[in-house]
């Protein structure tokens, strides 16, 4: 197991043991590189503040983790907080993600949305360069309840994307609607698919069957790739009870994007693409040759103080920790979903989400707006959501579930 519980001590000694296997600049006479520690005159650099605080100290020194630390080369200015890197990664994919130890690549990312492209981009080029597809003949499929981001992709990699539609009360999709929307795809010419599996939609935290997916995929007889979409629901869904084929043990899931600035608190920036080893280098920009061991990642250059948190919050936690954490907030959500059954308040909730959307009939928009409830659509709200984070207490409940009384009464 690479996630094991470690003390404030020992998360303190990995990582300044890390920075001082990084270049520093005030000591080390590096002439090459087009960056710096922070600049001293506005971020407060004095030892003493910085001794016992090792994030803040990553920030300071200001690794660059351009690149994939995953496979061959990299930057060796920064090789230490790498190392930080590459064990986040080994510890979402094999510990969370039940894959296999040393078989994933990957990189924290800016966030969901651009491990999201991150992926359709590597299966677009793996279509093209493998199986000879034209962009045209490449389709992403997802459901209507799918995260932008797979419209931004699209739009950016020129390829068309179908959805599925969902079921307005349960947000379940069907196997023979999937099918019908690849056929549809076949019709105008689609052969190749880049697939989209959710682990916790953004708006419902609805959960994807992974299995109605690759039966219709069969059905239809169609090369694809499978990636799932667990930006809300990866540091969450595989924590609740219940088994589920949402992870690598499932031989068809090829990537998976989880989010660390949401349910792992971590500073936004944070975002994790995990994709099996042999793909990620179809996104390879060989045009970047002054990058040692050339770049496989959208987004370029990125802080190193970004992997540190992560790898900080984890390690503090240990997946005990985690699990518990987990466990109080289910309990809060099936707190607030009894108060909104006593009070007959129309509702969706999958059993392991912290996210409870009420339906907009039966909640005033202005009680929602009070509450900070956030609507589907800002134009036309047919939907108001709450999630249940490590803020949001039964205390800080109750007041929503008097108002939602006083308008019943």
């Amino acid at each position: 197991m690479a996630w094991t519980k470690k003390s404030h001590q020992d998360i303190k000694e990995i990582v300044f043991s890390a920075l001082d296997k990084n270049v520093n600049y005030s000591t080390k006479g590096v002439l090459g590189i087009p960056a710096s520690y922070l600049d001293d005159k506005v971020f407060n650099q004095d030892d003493a503040f910085l001794d016992n605080a090792p994030y803040i100290s990553s920030l300071i020194k200001n690794p660059n983790h351009i690149g994939c630390h995953t496979r061959g080369s990299s930057e060796s200015f920064f090789s230490g907080t790498q190392q930080i890197e590459r064990d986040l990664i080994e510890m979402c994919a094999v510990d969370i993600l039940k894959g296999q130890p040393n078989e994933f690549d990957g990189y924290v990312a800016s966030g969901g949305t651009e491990a999201n492209i991150q992926a359709i981009w590597i299966y677009r080029n793996y279509f093209v360069r493998e199986l000879k597809a034209q962009l045209d003949e490449i389709a992403i499929l997802c459901s209507s309840d799918s995260h932008y981001s797979m419209d931004k992709a699209g739009n950016l990699l020129v390829l068309d994307v179908h959805k599925v539609p969902v079921a307005f009360d349960t947000r379940e999709i069907k196997e023979q609607e999937i099918l019908h929307a690849i056929e549809t795809a076949k019709a105008q010419g689609k052969k190749y698919f880049i697939v989209v599996c959710n682990m916790m939609t953004t708006m419902f935290g609805s959960v994807d069957t992974v299995q109605a997916y690759t039966n219709a995929l069969a059905q239809a007889e169609v090369a694809y790739k499978l990636h799932v979409d667990g930006a809300y629901g990866g540091f969450y869904y595989p924590f609740t009870e219940g088994k589920t084929s949402l992870n690598f043990e499932n031989e068809h899931i090829t990537s998976v994007t989880l989010d660390a600035h949401k349910m792992a608190q971590a500073p936004y920036g944070t975002g994790i693409f995990l994709v099996r080893k042999g793909l990620i280098q179809y996104a390879n920009t060989q045009e970047a040759s002054y990058v040692e061991g050339e770049d496989c990642t959208l987004i370029g250059s990125r802080s190193g103080a970004n992997a540190v948190a992560i790898w900080m919050i984890l390690s503090k936690n240990g997946p005990f920790g985690w699990q518990e954490k987990i466990y109080i907030l289910q309990k809060r959500t099936e707190w607030m979903c009894k108060q909104l059954d006593q009070l007959q308040v129309e509702y969706y909730r999958h059993p392991r989400s912290n996210i409870i959307t009420i339906h907009a009939k039966s909640i005033a928009q202005d009680v929602a707006e009070k509450h900070g409830l956030v609507p589907d659509n800002h134009h036309d709200p047919q939907w108001f959501k709450i999630v249940i984070m490590e803020h949001v207490t039964i205390e800080k409940l109750m007041p929503l579930v008097d108002d939602i009384k006083a308008l019943n009464v």
